[in-house]
């Protein structure tokens, strides 16, 4: 050999060293040629012994073969050349058979020549052990010391390592292949190659099947030497080609040149395969280099993936990372890279920039890959689009359980890598903070796509805990929260804490270890809120921009006659309209595909499973009770628990956000069981609303309820509306808790809170008359008018206040309809400018779409009353609400059948839900509800503004001629007029009677004689009882000077009573006197 060394063969021995090994001529310290990896048991027919140590799954046991063959009786011609004496080893001269049980594959393999194609070493007959070692080398490395043999025995072609064919005749030592020479060889070989890597992992698949398949008899077998050495200074040449590229004449490349290999199916010459990243996994302690290059490589795989999407051929990356973490000791090594857990990154990079990032990244909501499934999605019919969405489900079910075994392989790898991948799940919800913002820019924060599939593993490993027993839901730690916790949560909202008491309360840090059921369970409820209910939020807000984009792209068309007379404009315009159009097709494209990942139901019963613990441990946890096993009781405690107060409020939120949809979208996937726990939840924080503070999420249970009280295919009550009228729980609390929040809907405290409780109160007359056919509620709510007569009273009048608005906005917005259409006949209109016309038109829908909107809740709340007042006719009565009720409904029926009556016609009355003959009928109802209580008759009969006798009979005509009511019910009717018509008469005599009444015995606002004077304590002004009642039913304040006032404070005023007695007293013994007066005089 040459003396000279150059410096690739100085770097190549340190390599060399590093990697374990010496130069062949060397005997290693054990006996066997150098080689890092443990000693291969006899019996072992697929690795070193360190597979089973480093914990990836080994292969499985192939079938013994029982192989019987005579050893080879020539000995070595040169001992000086044979590696096996050089290491002081005995060659076996028995010529005995020999039987040998060894490993093999329990499925034939098409021989590929030679040693390699059979799997085992196989000798010729007679053929020398030099000889042996010769062919195989030649067949395994495909490489020839015989200018006149360039091809195998099977076609392939091999290469001539001239110069090591050179050195031996320079040296005199036989022509063939030996171990010692091998590395020669094998350098010369590559150097041949323009992709020496690929030469060299097509050698190592070749080396690695042989020495699987050598007999196992004994370590000292000199093939068993032979195949062990060759193979280690394969894989050393491998790392070479990776590490030190020039050392084979190539360049340094850009990206790490193993990555593409890891792509390549495992079984592929060129692929990288189980016994490779074995023997790398035995070298890593000895070599921090392999290390570096296999993370690398992993590296150089994640930053490749993050330039696709699922257009894409992004499978090869998933199934190299899915085999990489297979092995504990590569996971560890991967999860300490720089790059798995960055500092400071800012959120919109982590789908990019983190290892693990960009496997999170590919989903189908993901624009290009939207518009790739819903190509022209304004054309396109249902069938269609349905069809797309289950195609692209199947896609991401498929890559979301890539991820969750990856995720989870990472997580049993060992206690390190488990740490790391919770930290990495943290960075994740904690960087994502805005996404719950009310404006959020989406270019700094992840995508909804990347955080979906966060969530989605996040539940998958939330599974094995969540049984349905709730077995363990002990275990997950209320002092979570302030023991170090890995999920942010000091600048979250609170459920009904403030920041000063939320900082007080997790200032106070405890002592311990957090577990993993309670990790994941944190991070899991803090991805759901940033996650899967962010995209919610989003996919909400693409469908209001894509209506106003609609309505924008008909007013951009319609200005095109404005340019068709300049070429050169008119191509901008339509060049602009393009752009808009496309960016419309776009938000369609995405609006599908969002819906189509929300949509799946598999993945939102594992969601809501999730949630049922979620529901289960924030009940056990505001009432101290050891749910499920105890029964839960309301009213819960007047204060709740610190530690429930100062949760983040998205704990409620999520619930409130998934169950919203789910309900409303998915309510067939809703069992019986978790449906009782969702009615127990909305119940208890309704009825215990003061334990949340956010109006929203309280009306969001309530949402809860109405879609689950919708009707849906056979289930007439939807899918609540069984367990309403049948679950215990619901009969006890479930009115009340909806009156009381129908009260507290008055003042939400938000910006929009007046129109806010037309739509909340809409939802609970939905449920009531789900419910209302049950008899129990009937009697519950007749017990709640007995027993809590100031609460029942309050809900009363609110009832009666939203009965007046909702109809007098709906009969004033139908009379604004009747008016702009009369105005905007063609035989007027014409006279009317442009700008005046399109001013009425605009008014005409804002009108319209008034109408509709009132008209909906007029007809709810109008069926309320009637039901109610139908149960109980005395609350309805009492002195301060009989009296608003009297005048609301003369009103009314004055507007339906009195002479304005033909204001209220509109075209087409259906559009609006406006039916005037039903109306008509339900208000009659409440007449003759009430009708049989004096009270109510006086209050009809004062009502000076709109009572009139005539409206009671027009009111007759019009229920005769349709048939509107039934003959005993018309009598009743008219018994009822006459009845108030007599009272009137009477309330007018009166009034004569007492004649000019002085103006301190008038109640200060409603200006009628007092009954019942009261000194309110802080004004001092004097008002009749029942109208300060009244009026503190809505506004608890003295209306002089707003100065807080209850109904307990008032003071009884006993000298105005007294006077205003005297006074009648006065009147009516002047008026007898009078008429005594006047009376002839008898003189009989």
């Amino acid at each position: 050999m040459s003396d000279t060394t150059s410096d690739a063969d100085k770097i190549r021995n340190k390599r060399l060293a590093k990697l374990g090994g010496s130069a062949p001529s060397s005997s290693s310290t054990n006996g066997e040629p150098g080689s890092d990896a443990a000693p291969v048991p006899p019996n072992s027919a697929s690795a070193p012994s360190k597979e089973s140590a480093n914990g990836s799954a080994p292969e499985p046991s192939p079938k013994p073969k029982i192989n019987i063959s005579k050893p080879s009786q020539s000995s070595p011609t040169s001992t000086t050349s044979n590696p096996f004496t050089q290491l002081g080893m005995k060659q076996e001269k028995s010529s005995k058979p020999e039987v040998n049980i060894q490993s093999g594959r329990s499925t034939p393999q098409k021989p590929q020549g030679g040693a390699e194609g059979t799997g085992r070493a196989i000798s010729r007959q007679g053929e020398s052990i030099e000889a042996w070692e010769d062919r195989t080398l030649s067949n395994v490395f495909r490489i020839t010391l015989k200018p006149e043999v360039l091809h195998d025995a099977h076609g392939h072609p091999l290469r001539l390592v001239a110069e090591v064919r050179s050195e031996l005749e320079e040296e005199g030592t036989p022509i063939r292949l030996t171990t010692s020479v091998l590395e020669q060889a094998l350098l010369e070989a590559a150097q041949q190659e323009p992709q020496p890597l690929e030469y060299l992992l097509g050698c190592w698949k070749r080396v690695s099947k042989l020495f699987r398949g050598m007999k196992s008899g004994s370590t000292e077998d000199p093939k068993y030497i032979v195949a062990k050495e060759a193979r280690r200074l394969c894989m050393s040449y491998c790392i070479f080609a990776v590490t030190i590229p020039d050392m084979f004449g190539q360049e340094i490349p850009d990206t790490n040149p193993l990555a593409k290999h890891l792509l390549v199916d495992p079984d592929n010459d060129i692929g990288i395969c189980h016994d490779f990243l074995m023997e790398a996994i035995a070298r890593m302690p000895e070599d921090e280099s392999i290390k570096d290059v296999l993370v690398g490589a992993m590296e150089q795989v994640s930053r490749d993936l993050s330039k696709m999407s699922m257009n894409d051929n992004y499978k090869p990356y998933m199934q190299a990372l899915h085999n990489f973490v297979r092995y504990p000791p590569l996971v560890d090594a991967l999860t300490q890279s720089p790059s798995f857990l960055p500092d400071d990154l800012p959120p919109q990079e982590i789908e990019n920039k983190t290892l693990l990032g960009p496997f999170f990244h590919l989903s189908p909501m993901q624009s290009e890959v939207a518009i790739n499934y819903f190509s022209s999605p304004q054309t396109r019919d249902r069938a269609y689009i349905k069809n797309s969405q289950d195609a692209l489900r199947m896609t991401l079910r498929t890559h979301q359980a890539e991820l969750f075994d990856i995720t989870n392989l990472i997580i049993k790898a060992s206690k390190e890598p488990r740490e790391r991948m919770l930290n990495w799940f943290a960075m994740v919800v904690n960087k994502n903070h805005k996404k719950r913002a009310m404006q959020v820019d989406p270019k700094t924060v992840s995508s909804d796509g990347f955080m979906v599939n966060v969530t989605i593993i996040l539940d998958q490993l939330c599974e094995p805990f969540m049984d349905a027993t709730f077995s363990k839901v002990d275990r997950i730690d209320v002092n979570y929260l302030r023991r170090n916790p890995r999920v942010a949560i000091r600048d979250e909202t609170k459920i009904n804490a403030d920041q000063h008491t939320s900082d007080r309360f997790y200032d106070q840090h405890m002592v311990g270890t957090n577990n993993f059921i309670s990790e994941i369970f944190f991070l899991t409820v803090a991805a759901h809120h940033y996650g899967t209910e962010a995209a919610n939020t989003k996919l909400s807000s693409l469908q209001r921009e894509i209506s106003h984009m609609e309505k924008q792209l008909e007013k951009f068309e319609a200005e095109r006659h404005n340019y068709i007379n300049n070429p050169n404009q008119l191509r901008m315009f339509e060049d602009a309209l393009k752009k808009y159009r496309d960016q419309l097709e776009k938000y369609h494209c995405v609006v599908h595909a969002t819906r189509g990942v929300l949509l799946d139901d598999l993945a939102q019963a594992r969601s809501m499973l999730f949630m049922r613990y979620v529901i289960v441990w924030l009940l056990r946890l505001a009432s101290g009770a050891n749910l499920p096993k105890e029964q839960l009781h309301l009213p819960l405690p007047d204060q709740p628990p610190e530690i429930f107060a100062c949760l983040p409020e998205y704990f409620v939120e999520d619930i409130v956000d998934n169950f919203k949809f789910i309900t409303r979208f998915l309510p067939q996937i809703i069992t019986t069981t978790q449906c009782q726990e969702l009615i127990q939840i909305c119940i208890t924080f309704l009825r215990s609303s003061e334990y949340i503070k956010n109006p929203y999420l309280k009306s969001g249970l309530v949402t809860i309820l109405f879609h689950g009280v919708w009707p849906q295919w056979n289930r007439t009550k939807g899918i609540l509306g069984d367990e309403l009228n049948g679950m215990p729980f619901a009969l006890k609390h479930l009115l009340h808790a909806l009156m009381k929040f129908y009260i507290e809907a008055e003042s939400t405290g938000t910006h929009t809170q007046f129109f806010d409780k037309f739509n909340i109160r809409y939802e609970i007359f939905q449920v009531i008359r789900c419910i209302w056919s049950n008899s129990v509620y009937r009697e519950n709510l007749a017990t709640e008018s007995r027993v809590n007569v100031d609460f029942f009273v309050r809900f009363v009048n609110l009832l009666l206040n939203d009965v007046t608005f909702v109809l007098d906005e709906s009969f004033t917005a139908f009379n604004t309809i009747n008016g702009l259409s009369k105005e905007l006949a063609p035989s007027i209109s014409s006279s009317l400018s442009q700008q005046e016309r399109t001013d009425k038109e605009e008014a005409l829908q804002a009108a319209q779409g008034k109408a509709k909107s009132y008209m909906q809740l007029t007809n709810e709340t109008v069926s309320m009353l009637k039901l109610f007042t139908d149960a109980l006719a005395d609350p309805f009565t009492m002195p301060e609400v009989v009296q608003r009720l009297a005048d609301m409904l003369d009103y009314n029926l004055d507007a339906l059948v009195g002479p304005k009556r033909k204001n209220l016609h509109v075209e087409n009355p259906k559009e609006y839900s406006f039916d005037p003959k039903t109306l008509l009928s339900e208000l009659v109802d409440v007449y003759l509800n009430l009708g049989g209580k004096e009270s109510f008759r006086l209050a009809v009969a004062r009502d000076g503004r709109s009572y009139k006798p005539n409206n009671f009979e027009a009111a007759q005509d019009v229920m005769k001629r349709y048939a509107l009511k039934s003959p005993d019910e018309m009598t009743r009717f008219s018994t009822l007029a006459s009845q108030i018509a007599r009272a009137r008469e009477e309330e007018e005599e009166e009034e004569q009677d007492l004649g000019e009444i002085p103006d301190e015995f008038l109640d200060p606002l409603v200006f009628t004689l007092m009954d019942d004077p009261v000194i309110l304590p802080a004004s001092k002004t004097t008002i009749d009882r029942s109208t300060i009642r009244s009026h503190l039913l809505s506004d608890p304040t003295d209306p002089f000077n707003r100065s807080p006032l209850k109904i307990e404070d008032v003071v009884p005023d006993e000298e105005m009573k007294r006077k205003i007695a005297e006074f009648k007293a006065t009147k009516r013994a002047e008026k007898i006197a009078a008429r005594e007066a006047t009376e002839p005089m008898d003189t009989a």
